[in-house]
Protein backbone atom coordinates (compact mmCIF):
# COMPACT_ATOMS: atom_id res chain seq x y z
CA UNK A 1 0.00 0.00 0.00
CA UNK A 2 1.42 3.44 -0.97
CA UNK A 3 3.08 5.30 1.87
CA UNK A 4 1.06 8.50 1.21
CA UNK A 5 -2.27 6.74 1.71
CA UNK A 6 -4.08 7.43 5.01
CA UNK A 7 -4.83 4.29 7.02
CA UNK A 8 -6.83 3.48 10.16
CA UNK A 9 -3.54 2.94 11.97
CA UNK A 10 -2.44 6.49 11.05
CA UNK A 11 -5.52 7.91 12.78
CA UNK A 12 -4.60 6.10 15.99
CA UNK A 13 -1.34 8.07 16.04
CA UNK A 14 -3.12 11.47 15.97
CA UNK A 15 -2.89 12.69 19.63
CA UNK A 16 -5.89 15.01 19.40
CA UNK A 17 -8.28 12.21 18.48
CA UNK A 18 -7.42 9.86 21.40
CA UNK A 19 -8.81 6.86 19.50
CA UNK A 20 -8.51 3.35 20.89
CA UNK A 21 -9.00 -0.08 19.28
CA UNK A 22 -11.74 -2.33 20.67
CA UNK A 23 -11.45 -5.14 18.04
CA UNK A 24 -10.17 -5.97 14.54
CA UNK A 25 -6.50 -5.05 15.02
CA UNK A 26 -5.49 -7.04 11.93
CA UNK A 27 -7.39 -4.56 9.73
CA UNK A 28 -5.61 -1.39 10.84
CA UNK A 29 -3.86 -1.18 7.48
CA UNK A 30 -7.13 -0.39 5.71
CA UNK A 31 -7.10 2.87 3.78
CA UNK A 32 -9.34 5.80 4.73
CA UNK A 33 -10.78 8.31 2.29
CA UNK A 34 -13.43 10.01 4.46
CA UNK A 35 -15.08 10.10 7.88
CA UNK A 36 -18.88 10.09 8.01
CA UNK A 37 -21.56 10.07 10.73
CA UNK A 38 -24.62 7.86 10.29
CA UNK A 39 -27.35 6.64 12.63
CA UNK A 40 -29.18 4.66 9.92
CA UNK A 41 -29.90 0.98 10.42
CA UNK A 42 -28.31 0.33 7.01
CA UNK A 43 -26.21 3.21 5.66
CA UNK A 44 -24.47 1.08 2.99
CA UNK A 45 -26.51 2.32 -0.05
CA UNK A 46 -25.06 5.81 0.56
CA UNK A 47 -21.42 4.73 0.99
CA UNK A 48 -18.62 4.41 -1.56
CA UNK A 49 -16.15 2.44 0.54
CA UNK A 50 -13.01 3.34 2.53
CA UNK A 51 -15.01 5.47 5.03
CA UNK A 52 -14.63 5.67 8.79
CA UNK A 53 -18.25 5.35 9.88
CA UNK A 54 -19.02 7.11 13.19
CA UNK A 55 -22.10 6.47 15.36
CA UNK A 56 -23.37 7.35 18.84
CA UNK A 57 -24.99 3.92 18.99
CA UNK A 58 -28.56 4.76 17.94
CA UNK A 59 -28.28 2.57 14.82
CA UNK A 60 -26.65 -0.41 16.48
CA UNK A 61 -29.08 -3.30 17.13
CA UNK A 62 -29.58 -4.58 20.67
CA UNK A 63 -29.35 -8.31 19.90
CA UNK A 64 -26.16 -10.27 19.33
CA UNK A 65 -27.32 -11.57 15.93
CA UNK A 66 -28.41 -8.08 14.84
CA UNK A 67 -25.07 -6.54 15.87
CA UNK A 68 -23.16 -9.17 13.90
CA UNK A 69 -25.27 -8.57 10.77
CA UNK A 70 -24.78 -4.80 11.14
CA UNK A 71 -21.00 -5.16 11.25
CA UNK A 72 -20.92 -7.62 8.33
CA UNK A 73 -22.98 -5.25 6.16
CA UNK A 74 -20.51 -2.45 6.78
CA UNK A 75 -17.53 -4.66 6.02
CA UNK A 76 -19.14 -5.99 2.80
CA UNK A 77 -19.71 -2.38 1.67
CA UNK A 78 -16.00 -1.58 2.03
CA UNK A 79 -16.19 0.54 5.19
CA UNK A 80 -12.69 0.89 6.64
CA UNK A 81 -13.63 1.01 10.34
CA UNK A 82 -16.50 1.65 12.75
CA UNK A 83 -15.92 4.43 15.32
CA UNK A 84 -18.16 4.26 18.40
CA UNK A 85 -18.77 7.15 20.76
CA UNK A 86 -18.04 6.23 24.38
CA UNK A 87 -21.23 6.14 26.49
CA UNK A 88 -24.11 8.19 24.99
CA UNK A 89 -26.63 5.82 23.34
CA UNK A 90 -24.35 2.82 22.97
CA UNK A 91 -26.09 -0.49 23.70
CA UNK A 92 -24.32 -3.38 25.36
CA UNK A 93 -22.01 -4.88 22.73
CA UNK A 94 -22.17 -8.67 22.65
CA UNK A 95 -19.28 -11.04 22.28
CA UNK A 96 -20.61 -12.09 18.84
CA UNK A 97 -20.06 -8.51 17.66
CA UNK A 98 -16.39 -8.51 18.67
CA UNK A 99 -15.83 -12.02 17.32
CA UNK A 100 -17.15 -10.93 13.93
CA UNK A 101 -14.77 -7.94 13.94
CA UNK A 102 -11.80 -10.19 14.72
CA UNK A 103 -12.78 -12.78 12.11
CA UNK A 104 -13.06 -10.17 9.38
CA UNK A 105 -10.19 -7.94 10.48
CA UNK A 106 -12.69 -5.06 10.72
CA UNK A 107 -11.43 -2.33 13.08
CA UNK A 108 -13.83 -1.17 15.80
CA UNK A 109 -12.62 2.08 17.39
CA UNK A 110 -13.80 4.06 20.39
CA UNK A 111 -13.98 7.86 20.34
CA UNK A 112 -13.81 9.56 23.78
CA UNK A 113 -16.88 11.59 24.71
CA UNK A 114 -14.67 14.70 24.86
CA UNK A 115 -13.73 14.38 21.16
CA UNK A 116 -16.52 15.56 18.83
CA UNK A 117 -17.05 13.64 15.63
CA UNK A 118 -16.37 16.81 13.64
CA UNK A 119 -12.80 16.75 14.93
CA UNK A 120 -12.32 13.28 13.45
CA UNK A 121 -13.80 14.44 10.13
CA UNK A 122 -11.52 17.49 10.03
CA UNK A 123 -8.40 15.45 10.75
CA UNK A 124 -9.28 12.96 8.02
CA UNK A 125 -10.10 15.76 5.55
CA UNK A 126 -6.78 17.48 6.24
CA UNK A 127 -4.87 14.22 5.90
CA UNK A 128 -6.43 13.33 2.56
CA UNK A 129 -6.08 16.81 1.09
CA UNK A 130 -3.01 15.85 -0.89
CA UNK A 131 -4.80 12.79 -2.18
CA UNK A 132 -7.71 15.02 -3.21
CA UNK A 133 -5.33 17.20 -5.24
CA UNK A 134 -4.04 14.04 -6.93
CA UNK A 135 -7.58 12.97 -7.76
CA UNK A 136 -8.46 16.36 -9.22
CA UNK A 137 -5.33 16.29 -11.36
CA UNK A 138 -6.21 12.80 -12.56
CA UNK A 139 -9.72 13.97 -13.47
CA UNK A 140 -8.37 16.86 -15.53
CA UNK A 141 -5.97 14.56 -17.35
CA UNK A 142 -8.74 12.05 -18.07
CA UNK A 143 -10.70 14.90 -19.65
CA UNK A 144 -7.62 15.44 -21.80
CA UNK A 145 -7.94 11.91 -23.14
CA UNK A 146 -10.66 13.17 -25.47
CA UNK A 147 -8.01 15.34 -27.12
CA UNK A 148 -5.71 12.31 -27.41
CA UNK A 149 -8.36 10.38 -29.30
CA UNK A 150 -8.68 13.14 -31.88
CA UNK A 151 -5.17 14.60 -32.09
CA UNK A 152 -3.06 11.45 -31.71
CA UNK A 153 -5.50 8.91 -33.18
CA UNK A 154 -4.72 6.43 -30.41
CA UNK A 155 -6.00 2.90 -30.75
CA UNK A 156 -8.24 1.59 -27.97
CA UNK A 157 -5.66 -0.48 -26.04
CA UNK A 158 -3.13 2.38 -26.00
CA UNK A 159 -5.78 4.84 -24.82
CA UNK A 160 -6.90 2.54 -21.99
CA UNK A 161 -3.30 1.93 -20.86
CA UNK A 162 -2.78 5.70 -20.51
CA UNK A 163 -5.97 6.00 -18.49
CA UNK A 164 -4.85 3.13 -16.26
CA UNK A 165 -1.56 4.91 -15.49
CA UNK A 166 -3.40 8.14 -14.69
CA UNK A 167 -6.11 6.60 -12.55
CA UNK A 168 -4.20 3.96 -10.59
CA UNK A 169 -6.66 1.23 -11.65
CA UNK A 170 -6.48 -1.82 -13.89
CA UNK A 171 -9.40 -1.43 -16.31
CA UNK A 172 -11.52 -4.18 -17.87
CA UNK A 173 -14.44 -3.91 -20.29
CA UNK A 174 -17.11 -6.37 -21.37
CA UNK A 175 -20.61 -6.64 -22.82
CA UNK A 176 -23.53 -7.44 -20.48
CA UNK A 177 -22.93 -11.10 -21.45
CA UNK A 178 -19.24 -10.93 -20.47
CA UNK A 179 -17.84 -10.86 -24.03
CA UNK A 180 -15.17 -8.35 -25.19
CA UNK A 181 -16.64 -4.88 -25.62
CA UNK A 182 -13.72 -3.13 -27.34
CA UNK A 183 -10.90 -4.76 -29.31
CA UNK A 184 -7.68 -5.29 -27.37
CA UNK A 185 -9.20 -4.56 -23.92
CA UNK A 186 -9.34 -7.53 -21.51
CA UNK A 187 -12.60 -8.74 -19.96
CA UNK A 188 -13.07 -9.15 -16.19
CA UNK A 189 -13.33 -12.48 -14.46
CA UNK A 190 -16.71 -14.19 -14.00
CA UNK A 191 -19.04 -13.23 -11.19
CA UNK A 192 -18.14 -9.54 -10.92
CA UNK A 193 -20.92 -8.08 -13.11
CA UNK A 194 -23.91 -6.67 -11.21
CA UNK A 195 -27.42 -8.06 -11.56
CA UNK A 196 -28.73 -4.57 -12.35
CA UNK A 197 -27.33 -1.34 -13.80
CA UNK A 198 -28.68 0.40 -10.70
CA UNK A 199 -26.50 -1.67 -8.34
CA UNK A 200 -24.00 0.10 -6.08
CA UNK A 201 -20.72 0.74 -7.95
CA UNK A 202 -18.40 -0.41 -5.18
CA UNK A 203 -16.90 -3.91 -5.24
CA UNK A 204 -13.98 -5.24 -3.19
CA UNK A 205 -10.86 -3.50 -4.46
CA UNK A 206 -12.55 -1.21 -6.97
CA UNK A 207 -15.67 -0.26 -8.89
CA UNK A 208 -18.06 -1.64 -11.53
CA UNK A 209 -19.89 0.92 -13.70
CA UNK A 210 -22.19 0.61 -16.74
CA UNK A 211 -20.89 1.95 -20.05
CA UNK A 212 -23.79 4.09 -21.31
CA UNK A 213 -25.20 3.75 -24.83
CA UNK A 214 -28.50 4.57 -26.58
CA UNK A 215 -31.15 2.00 -25.66
CA UNK A 216 -29.31 0.70 -22.59
CA UNK A 217 -25.76 0.07 -21.43
CA UNK A 218 -23.30 -1.27 -24.00
CA UNK A 219 -21.54 -3.16 -21.23
CA UNK A 220 -19.63 -2.66 -18.00
CA UNK A 221 -16.31 -1.16 -16.93
CA UNK A 222 -14.53 -2.86 -14.03
CA UNK A 223 -11.68 -0.99 -12.32
CA UNK A 224 -9.47 -2.62 -9.69
CA UNK A 225 -6.91 -0.70 -7.61
CA UNK A 226 -3.44 -1.44 -8.96
CA UNK A 227 -0.85 -2.69 -6.50
CA UNK A 228 1.56 0.11 -5.58
CA UNK A 229 -0.49 2.83 -7.33
CA UNK A 230 -2.50 5.71 -5.88
CA UNK A 231 -6.12 5.20 -7.02
CA UNK A 232 -7.87 8.39 -8.08
CA UNK A 233 -11.38 7.46 -6.90
CA UNK A 234 -14.87 6.91 -8.26
CA UNK A 235 -15.18 10.23 -10.12
CA UNK A 236 -12.18 9.40 -12.29
CA UNK A 237 -13.49 5.88 -12.97
CA UNK A 238 -16.83 7.45 -14.01
CA UNK A 239 -14.96 9.68 -16.48
CA UNK A 240 -13.14 6.61 -17.87
CA UNK A 241 -16.52 4.91 -18.37
CA UNK A 242 -17.64 7.97 -20.34
CA UNK A 243 -14.50 7.79 -22.50
CA UNK A 244 -15.19 4.09 -23.07
CA UNK A 245 -18.76 4.93 -24.11
CA UNK A 246 -17.47 7.44 -26.67
CA UNK A 247 -15.02 4.85 -27.97
CA UNK A 248 -17.80 2.27 -28.28
CA UNK A 249 -19.91 4.78 -30.24
CA UNK A 250 -16.96 5.50 -32.55
CA UNK A 251 -16.28 1.80 -33.13
CA UNK A 252 -19.94 1.10 -33.84
CA UNK A 253 -20.08 4.01 -36.28
CA UNK A 254 -16.93 2.78 -38.04
CA UNK A 255 -18.34 -0.74 -38.27
CA UNK A 256 -21.61 0.52 -39.69
CA UNK A 257 -19.74 2.61 -42.27
CA UNK A 258 -17.62 -0.39 -43.24
CA UNK A 259 -20.74 -2.56 -43.44
CA UNK A 260 -22.41 -0.13 -45.85
CA UNK A 261 -19.25 0.19 -47.92
CA UNK A 262 -18.93 -3.60 -47.93
CA UNK A 263 -22.48 -4.05 -49.18
CA UNK A 264 -21.85 -1.53 -51.99
CA UNK A 265 -18.58 -3.28 -52.91
CA UNK A 266 -20.23 -6.72 -53.01
CA UNK A 267 -23.08 -5.38 -55.17
CA UNK A 268 -20.56 -3.91 -57.62
CA UNK A 269 -18.58 -7.17 -57.66
CA UNK A 270 -21.73 -9.14 -58.47
CA UNK A 271 -22.55 -6.69 -61.26
CA UNK A 272 -18.92 -6.89 -62.49
CA UNK A 273 -18.45 -3.11 -62.64
CA UNK A 274 -15.12 -3.16 -60.73
CA UNK A 275 -11.82 -3.96 -62.38
CA UNK A 276 -9.77 -6.65 -60.57
CA UNK A 277 -7.20 -4.25 -59.08
CA UNK A 278 -9.86 -1.88 -57.71
CA UNK A 279 -11.71 -4.90 -56.32
CA UNK A 280 -8.58 -6.15 -54.54
CA UNK A 281 -8.02 -2.71 -52.98
CA UNK A 282 -11.61 -2.57 -51.76
CA UNK A 283 -11.40 -6.08 -50.26
CA UNK A 284 -8.06 -5.32 -48.58
CA UNK A 285 -9.75 -2.41 -46.77
CA UNK A 286 -12.04 -5.02 -45.24
CA UNK A 287 -9.09 -7.33 -44.43
CA UNK A 288 -10.19 -9.87 -47.05
CA UNK A 289 -7.16 -11.44 -48.71
CA UNK A 290 -6.21 -14.93 -49.85
CA UNK A 291 -8.76 -17.57 -50.87
CA UNK A 292 -12.31 -16.22 -50.80
CA UNK A 293 -15.77 -17.76 -51.12
CA UNK A 294 -19.30 -16.50 -51.76
CA UNK A 295 -22.04 -17.88 -49.50
CA UNK A 296 -25.78 -17.44 -50.04
CA UNK A 297 -27.78 -17.67 -46.79
CA UNK A 298 -31.52 -18.24 -46.38
CA UNK A 299 -33.98 -18.71 -43.49
CA UNK A 300 -31.78 -17.03 -40.86
CA UNK A 301 -32.67 -13.86 -38.89
CA UNK A 302 -30.36 -10.93 -39.60
CA UNK A 303 -29.49 -10.60 -35.89
CA UNK A 304 -28.19 -14.17 -35.70
CA UNK A 305 -26.21 -13.83 -38.93
CA UNK A 306 -24.63 -10.52 -37.89
CA UNK A 307 -23.69 -11.95 -34.48
CA UNK A 308 -21.91 -14.96 -35.99
CA UNK A 309 -20.04 -12.77 -38.50
CA UNK A 310 -18.99 -10.16 -35.93
CA UNK A 311 -15.48 -11.54 -35.38
CA UNK A 312 -14.78 -12.38 -39.04
CA UNK A 313 -13.74 -10.20 -41.98
CA UNK A 314 -16.60 -10.24 -44.48
CA UNK A 315 -18.87 -8.37 -46.87
CA UNK A 316 -22.63 -8.74 -46.45
CA UNK A 317 -25.36 -7.84 -48.95
CA UNK A 318 -29.12 -8.35 -48.76
CA UNK A 319 -30.50 -9.26 -52.18
CA UNK A 320 -34.21 -10.02 -52.10
CA UNK A 321 -34.71 -12.79 -49.55
CA UNK A 322 -31.10 -13.93 -49.82
CA UNK A 323 -28.08 -12.78 -47.81
CA UNK A 324 -24.82 -12.82 -49.77
CA UNK A 325 -21.67 -13.19 -47.65
CA UNK A 326 -18.15 -12.89 -49.07
CA UNK A 327 -15.16 -13.89 -46.95
CA UNK A 328 -12.69 -16.63 -46.09
CA UNK A 329 -13.70 -20.32 -46.53
CA UNK A 330 -13.74 -20.74 -42.73
CA UNK A 331 -16.97 -18.71 -42.68
CA UNK A 332 -18.80 -21.80 -43.92
CA UNK A 333 -18.34 -23.60 -40.59
CA UNK A 334 -19.51 -20.54 -38.65
CA UNK A 335 -22.61 -19.99 -40.79
CA UNK A 336 -23.38 -23.71 -41.04
CA UNK A 337 -23.61 -23.88 -37.24
CA UNK A 338 -26.53 -21.41 -37.12
CA UNK A 339 -29.87 -22.96 -36.13
CA UNK A 340 -32.26 -23.82 -39.01
CA UNK A 341 -29.96 -22.20 -41.59
CA UNK A 342 -29.99 -22.97 -45.31
CA UNK A 343 -26.77 -21.92 -47.05
CA UNK A 344 -24.70 -22.68 -50.13
CA UNK A 345 -21.02 -21.94 -50.73
CA UNK A 346 -19.11 -21.45 -53.96
CA UNK A 347 -15.69 -22.87 -54.65
CA UNK A 348 -12.78 -20.70 -53.42
CA UNK A 349 -11.48 -17.97 -55.74
CA UNK A 350 -8.90 -15.22 -55.56
CA UNK A 351 -9.89 -11.69 -54.43
CA UNK A 352 -10.77 -9.49 -57.40
CA UNK A 353 -12.07 -12.35 -59.55
CA UNK A 354 -15.45 -11.95 -61.28
CA UNK A 355 -18.33 -13.29 -59.19
CA UNK A 356 -20.77 -14.48 -61.85
CA UNK A 357 -19.54 -18.07 -61.69
CA UNK A 358 -19.27 -17.99 -57.89
CA UNK A 359 -22.80 -16.60 -57.66
CA UNK A 360 -24.19 -19.43 -59.83
CA UNK A 361 -22.30 -21.98 -57.74
CA UNK A 362 -23.55 -20.56 -54.43
CA UNK A 363 -27.15 -20.36 -55.67
CA UNK A 364 -26.99 -23.95 -56.92
CA UNK A 365 -25.50 -25.08 -53.59
CA UNK A 366 -28.14 -23.27 -51.49
CA UNK A 367 -30.92 -24.85 -53.55
CA UNK A 368 -29.35 -28.26 -52.89
CA UNK A 369 -29.20 -27.45 -49.20
CA UNK A 370 -32.91 -26.62 -49.23
CA UNK A 371 -33.78 -29.84 -51.04
CA UNK A 372 -31.63 -32.08 -48.85
CA UNK A 373 -32.34 -30.42 -45.51
CA UNK A 374 -28.63 -29.93 -44.87
CA UNK A 375 -27.63 -26.60 -43.25
CA UNK A 376 -24.88 -25.86 -45.79
CA UNK A 377 -23.78 -27.36 -49.11
CA UNK A 378 -20.40 -26.66 -50.69
CA UNK A 379 -20.39 -26.49 -54.47
CA UNK A 380 -18.12 -29.16 -55.95
CA UNK A 381 -18.41 -31.45 -52.96
CA UNK A 382 -20.61 -33.85 -54.95
CA UNK A 383 -19.09 -36.71 -56.91
CA UNK A 384 -20.01 -35.45 -60.41
CA UNK A 385 -20.09 -31.67 -60.14
CA UNK A 386 -16.30 -31.47 -60.06
CA UNK A 387 -16.18 -32.68 -63.69
CA UNK A 388 -18.22 -29.75 -64.97
CA UNK A 389 -16.48 -26.94 -66.81
CA UNK A 390 -16.11 -23.47 -65.28
CA UNK A 391 -16.96 -21.92 -68.65
CA UNK A 392 -20.63 -20.79 -68.75
CA UNK A 393 -20.62 -21.21 -72.54
CA UNK A 394 -19.66 -24.88 -72.23
CA UNK A 395 -22.32 -25.44 -69.55
CA UNK A 396 -24.96 -23.72 -71.67
CA UNK A 397 -24.10 -25.89 -74.67
CA UNK A 398 -24.39 -29.07 -72.56
CA UNK A 399 -27.76 -28.04 -71.13
CA UNK A 400 -29.16 -27.05 -74.53
CA UNK A 401 -27.93 -30.26 -76.19
CA UNK A 402 -29.36 -32.63 -73.57
CA UNK A 403 -32.20 -30.74 -71.90
CA UNK A 404 -33.21 -28.08 -74.42
CA UNK A 405 -36.44 -29.74 -75.54
CA UNK A 406 -37.40 -30.59 -71.95
CA UNK A 407 -36.85 -27.00 -70.77
CA UNK A 408 -38.89 -25.60 -73.63
CA UNK A 409 -41.71 -28.06 -72.98
CA UNK A 410 -41.75 -27.21 -69.25
CA UNK A 411 -41.87 -23.49 -70.07
CA UNK A 412 -44.72 -23.86 -72.58
CA UNK A 413 -46.85 -26.27 -70.55
CA UNK A 414 -45.92 -25.24 -66.99
CA UNK A 415 -44.97 -28.87 -66.37
CA UNK A 416 -42.41 -30.34 -63.99
CA UNK A 417 -40.53 -32.85 -66.15
CA UNK A 418 -37.01 -31.61 -65.32
CA UNK A 419 -37.75 -31.26 -61.58
CA UNK A 420 -39.26 -34.74 -61.54
CA UNK A 421 -36.26 -36.33 -63.26
CA UNK A 422 -33.82 -34.50 -61.02
CA UNK A 423 -35.68 -35.52 -57.83
CA UNK A 424 -35.81 -39.13 -59.03
CA UNK A 425 -32.04 -39.19 -59.70
CA UNK A 426 -31.22 -37.45 -56.41
CA UNK A 427 -33.03 -40.25 -54.62
CA UNK A 428 -31.07 -42.93 -56.43
CA UNK A 429 -33.94 -43.68 -58.88
CA UNK A 430 -36.28 -44.90 -56.13
CA UNK A 431 -39.64 -44.08 -57.68
CA UNK A 432 -41.83 -44.25 -54.57
CA UNK A 433 -39.41 -42.14 -52.48
CA UNK A 434 -39.14 -39.52 -55.23
CA UNK A 435 -42.91 -39.46 -55.75
CA UNK A 436 -43.43 -38.82 -52.04
CA UNK A 437 -40.98 -35.92 -52.17
CA UNK A 438 -42.85 -34.49 -55.18
CA UNK A 439 -46.27 -35.10 -53.59
CA UNK A 440 -47.49 -37.08 -56.63
CA UNK A 441 -48.52 -40.69 -57.31
CA UNK A 442 -45.72 -43.08 -58.42
CA UNK A 443 -47.62 -43.71 -61.68
CA UNK A 444 -47.61 -39.96 -62.38
CA UNK A 445 -43.85 -39.87 -61.85
CA UNK A 446 -43.36 -42.90 -64.14
CA UNK A 447 -45.32 -41.08 -66.88
CA UNK A 448 -43.21 -37.92 -66.44
CA UNK A 449 -39.98 -39.91 -66.70
CA UNK A 450 -41.15 -41.53 -69.92
CA UNK A 451 -42.10 -38.13 -71.32
CA UNK A 452 -38.71 -36.73 -70.24
CA UNK A 453 -36.89 -39.56 -72.02
CA UNK A 454 -38.86 -39.03 -75.20
CA UNK A 455 -38.23 -35.27 -75.32
CA UNK A 456 -34.53 -35.53 -74.43
CA UNK A 457 -33.96 -38.50 -76.71
CA UNK A 458 -32.29 -40.39 -73.84
CA UNK A 459 -33.20 -43.79 -72.50
CA UNK A 460 -32.96 -43.45 -68.73
CA UNK A 461 -32.40 -47.18 -68.35
CA UNK A 462 -29.05 -46.73 -70.15
CA UNK A 463 -26.02 -46.01 -67.95
CA UNK A 464 -24.46 -43.73 -70.55
CA UNK A 465 -27.63 -41.74 -71.14
CA UNK A 466 -28.27 -41.49 -67.40
CA UNK A 467 -24.78 -40.09 -66.80
CA UNK A 468 -25.17 -37.53 -69.56
CA UNK A 469 -28.55 -36.40 -68.25
CA UNK A 470 -27.25 -36.12 -64.66
CA UNK A 471 -24.30 -33.95 -65.73
CA UNK A 472 -26.63 -31.76 -67.78
CA UNK A 473 -28.94 -31.34 -64.76
CA UNK A 474 -25.92 -30.31 -62.62
CA UNK A 475 -24.93 -27.81 -65.31
CA UNK A 476 -28.46 -26.39 -65.39
CA UNK A 477 -28.28 -25.92 -61.63
CA UNK A 478 -24.92 -24.15 -61.91
CA UNK A 479 -26.45 -21.80 -64.49
CA UNK A 480 -29.45 -21.11 -62.24
CA UNK A 481 -31.92 -22.70 -64.67
CA UNK A 482 -33.54 -25.01 -62.11
CA UNK A 483 -35.51 -24.18 -58.97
Amino acid sequence: MPADKLTVEDLLSFPALQLSVKAGVSGLGRSVSWAHVSELDDPTPWLLGAEILMTTGLAIPRTAAGQRRYLERLDDAGVSALALSAQLHMPVLHEAFFLAAEERGFPVLEVPLAVPFIAVSQEVAAAVQEDARHRLGAQLQVFGSLRWMVAEDLDTPTLLRRLERLSGYDVYLCTPQGRPLLPGVPTPGPGVLPASVDAAPTVPGGFVLPVPAPGGPAGFLVAYERQGAQPAGLAVVQHIATVAALRVAMVRSERETLRREGAETLAELLQEVLDPEAARRRLARHSIEGDTVLIVVRHTPDEALLACLEDHSHLLLTWGEDRYVLGAPELADTIGALPAVTAGMSRPFRPGAALKVAQREALWAVSKAGESGRPLVRYGADATGRWLSDDPAVLTALVDHVLGEVLRYDAEHDSQLLVSARTWMERDRRTETAATALHIHPNTLAYRLRRFGALSGRDLSSTGALTEVWLAIQAAGALGLTD
